[in-house]
């Protein structure tokens, strides 16, 4: 301790930028804090930090602030909380339920009209900054920056423990897919089955759905311990979308074009992610069987891994941001563009422990794009070893069966993707040829606008909606306007 204190500190970073909830890469800016309480501000988080190990510095120095620099105060604060983060020193067992960092914003004070300090209740969003990422650990901070909310501990522990020893036991039979990419075949950077529950899903998904322009081969029964699980999902999943409608959709409405039907999953997608360097990139879900506005369960077990995410920009603001400004891009700016794609707004970071629940709302598919990014060291699980056991729950909509959705001029089934790059056309769908991207096969050059009610219901013309699974006059009048063109 003596030591720590006698050594010279070095300049401590812009507290504004310390005081943000989360840890962000940290700018090049300095100051601050004056050269006069320098030296007193690094002897009081030493102490705290003595007091405390298991609190990081940039967040005591975050609660130092809100107390005006008072120790006391702030010993005082946190001795008073029953901290559920898990000690470092702790060696963790598989019979321990892993803690969970309670968000910053409970911690950081503010002071009242009658001078008491009080937790600070509301959550500000952060704003990301281009070649940054933004980790959240806390619910809370992910709810308030993401289309996302998430669920600690959702399963008892001995269930949670039970279903990942069952599935690890599975993944034995997982398989990596295949599709097309600039004339060659790759695989999938992990591997991965779907799980159904009657022999009808079974049929559904082996011989009526496709997936990047080809069958599903690899199709199982759901274990007992899978459908124990699905319906505690479905209940969770569905209060946790009529929250978000009510605290955070204008007008406590739900969104345009999503369904107003409980939410009800029919198909179980298990991947694997064995060691540090199995991921999958950037994408956004296909919207084929789940319509406009999908929600998604994700449940995630085993060994922790990012799931990140970012907004997607349309080009119209990656211009500006990459240039400065709005006018056309001279051609010495060319090269810039290219360094924005990835990361105009930067990216944010989710971290996803052993039994962990993520629900992706309605806004997510088409605004954001997620990914399981490859990670340089991970921490074991007692159970699962370096591996990650994902399980995501959709549901697959009557109204959007292949039945009724249309073919391309190759023949194949036609994707539905949302348009999000084009400020013109951003936000309307699509039904657009997907066969190149399967193996072995050409595409075709088929594209047509997509109409839906505001329930999320396809409208195969401008008077007839396709409301149940009896469609055949609505998929009559399509073929008939398609064998015309």
């Amino acid at each position: 301790m003596e030591n720590f204190l006698a050594r010279k500190k070095p300049r401590l970073s812009n507290p504004q930028f310390q005081s943000e909830r989360t840890n962000v890469t940290p700018s090049n800016e300095s100051g601050g804090i004056s050269a006069d309480t320098e030296e007193s501000t690094d002897i009081k988080l030493a102490i705290l930090i003595s007091l405390h190990p298991e609190i990081k510095q940039e967040e005591l120095l975050d609660i130092l602030v809100s107390c005006d620099g008072s120790v006391e105060e702030v010993s005082s604060l946190l001795s008073s909380k029953n901290s559920t983060a898990p000690t470092p020193s702790k060696k963790r067992t598989a019979g321990v339920s892993l803690g969970v960092q309670t968000s910053l914003s409970s911690h950081i004070l503010t002071k009242s009209e009658d001078g008491s300090l009080r937790p600070m209740k509301e959550i500000k969003p952060l704003i990301t900054k281009k070649g940054q990422t933004l980790h959240l650990y806390s619910p809370e901070d992910v709810s308030a920056n993401t289309p996302c909310t998430i669920i600690h501990n959702f399963l008892p522990r001995e269930e949670a423990n039970t279903l990942l020893t069952e599935l690890l036991e599975e993944s034995e039979h997982f398989s990596r897919y295949e599709f097309q990419l600039f004339s060659r075949t790759v695989q999938s950077p992990h591997t991965a089955c779907v799980y159904v529950s009657t022999p009808e899903e079974y049929k559904q998904q082996t011989s009526e759905y496709t997936y990047g322009g080809t069958y599903r081969s690899n199709v199982r029964e759901a274990t007992p311990q899978l459908r124990s699980t699905s319906r505690k999902v479905q209940q969770v999943v569905n209060e946790e979308i009529q929250k978000r409608i009510k605290n955070v959709y204008p007008d406590g409405k739900k969104l345009k074009f999503q369904s107003p039907k409980p939410w009800r999953p029919n198909a179980a997608f298990v991947n694997c992610y064995d060691g540090p360097t199995e991921s999958v990139g950037y994408h956004a879900d296909e919207l084929t069987y789940l319509g406009p506005h999908p929600v998604i369960g994700s449940l995630s077990l085993g060994v922790e891994r990012e799931f990140r995410v970012r907004r997607i920009i349309p080009r119209e603001e990656e211009d500006d941001q990459s240039t400065g400004s709005s006018s056309s891009p001279r051609k010495d700016d060319k090269s810039k563009k290219s360094t924005v794609h990835a990361d105009a707004q930067g990216q944010i970071s989710i971290h996803l422990p052993h039994n962990s629940l993520l629900v992706m709302h309605a806004e997510m598919q088409e605004k954001w794009k997620h990914a399981i990014t490859p990670a340089q060291t991970i921490s074991p699980h007692p159970i699962a070893g370096n591996r990650r056991i994902n399980i995501t729950y959709r549901w697959y909509r009557e109204t959007l069966h292949p039945r009724f959705t249309p073919r391309c001029r190759c023949g194949t089934h036609a994707i539905l993707r949302c348009s999000q790059r084009k400020q013109e056309s951003r936000g309307r769908y699509m039904w657009m040829c997907y066969g190149g991207f399967a193996p072995g096969k050409q595409g075709c050059s088929f594209f047509q606008w997509a109409e839906f009610d505001d329930d999320g219901n396809p409208v195969w013309d401008q008077k007839q909606k396709v409301e149940s699974v009896d469609a055949a006059p609505a998929l009559a009048n399509f073929s008939a306007s398609q064998s015309s063109q």
